[in-house]
């Protein structure tokens, strides 16, 4: 399908929905029965990361933002993942999970929730940018990474913040921040995207003026607003594979849990954002661009697009994926991750890998 049908399908979907057409309706629920007969992940336990080590960072203009890490905090290198738009830090369940065990004490990894999302604290709607998201990751970063190498993984939103901390903050790269991860994102504002043709929908608008001028009413353009992207979101989220219901019961979760104020107010932020100025600076690093194609928010395009800026990256498409391909095809995007880590930081690699061996002769 032609990226301009996939934004006529997907708008057509979100103007049913809007109007609670019985069409529309049947439309979502037919995508919500898309689940595996079995369920692989019935007994996943997606609130893990809540149990990790937490603590609070506050943002330069006094945001606080939920923080949770694993590992030693001694380790050789730091890991810091940023998640996208209506979405939380669970987004990273089954990275947190696995690589946990991969890397062992080797690596740190670092979680967070962004503004108005999750366990982190609202601010106000003109805060909500993408170049305010670059700050509070630097933020994050001073407090939970103020010394030793880190590698940057954010997913869609996530990955557009990361792009904006390296245009904000260049001399980072590549002394501190050694190596890049971007998953399902773009390098400038998703205006020309399927998602473009949805955000033009008026319903949007009527919330972005209640938000922004008459926020006594926001609570009366949940349910509108709510009913146009949300049914999007859902439909993009994965491919045409059959997916874990537990896990679409997740990640629905945390979308339905995203405020109002921030849902529109982020949505904003998407649509006009231009970060390829970072592109230049995150050519210094080793990088990874993984994209799924079946992705109908940031199509493959842009992620085809930044690698071919960056000489140090390596391009990952899935096959059969969508946008939420860090929880539908989870162990592809944790081996590319581990192969970033070997190229981003060689020589501790090698040293790791030399102590294991000897670990293994010791004990046989």
């Amino acid at each position: 399908m032609s990226r301009k049908r996939r934004g006529q399908w997907l708008a057509g979907l979100a103007g049913l929905s809007a109007v609670g057409g019985l069409a529309g309706t049947t439309v979502v629920r037919s995508l919500t029965r898309r689940v595996a007969d079995v369920d692989p992940h019935r007994d996943e336990d997606f609130d893990l990361l809540d149990a990790d080590r937490g603590c609070v960072v506050t943002t330069s203009d006094g945001v606080p933002l939920a923080v949770r890490e694993v590992g030693p905090k001694d380790a050789s290198l730091t890991v810091v993942f940023a998640h996208g738009f209506c979405l939380r830090m669970g987004a990273f369940y089954f990275q947190r999970a696995r690589l946990t065990e991969q890397w062992g004490s080797q690596v740190r990894m670092v979680f967070y929730d962004q503004r108005g999302h999750g366990q982190s604290g609202e601010a106000s709607p003109h805060t909500y940018t993408v170049p305010q998201l670059g700050h509070d990751l630097e933020a994050v970063l001073s407090v939970m990474a103020p010394r030793g190498p880190v590698v940057l993984v954010g997913h869609s939103m996530g990955g557009m913040t990361v792009l904006s901390h390296a245009r904000q903050y260049p001399q980072h790269y590549p002394s501190r921040i050694v190596g890049v991860a971007l998953i399902s994102s773009a390098a400038e504002g998703v205006s020309r995207s399927p998602l473009g043709e949805v955000l033009k929908n008026p319903v949007l608008e009527a919330a972005r003026f209640a938000v922004r001028y008459a926020p006594k009413t926001v609570h009366r353009t949940r349910g509108a607003a709510s009913s146009v992207i949300g049914p999007v979101l859902r439909a993009a989220s994965y491919g045409d594979d059959k997916i874990s219901q537990s896990v679409v019961a997740f990640s629905e979760r945390m979308m339905h849990d995203t405020p109002i104020a921030t849902l529109v107010g982020f949505l904003h932020a998407l649509e006009v954002h231009d970060e390829t100025a970072a592109l230049p600076v995150l050519a210094k690093v080793p990088s990874l661009i993984v994209c799924g194609d079946h992705d109908l928010l940031t199509p493959h395009e842009y992620s085809e697009a930044m690698a071919a800026e960056l000489p140090k990256s390596e391009l990952v498409i899935v096959g059969g994926a969508g946008h939420l391909v860090e929880l539908e095809q989870p162990e592809i995007v944790d081996d590319a991750l581990v192969r970033l880590v070997q190229r981003a930081t060689p020589s501790k690699l090698v040293a790791m890998t030399r102590r294991l061996r000897e670990r293994v002769r010791t004990h046989g």
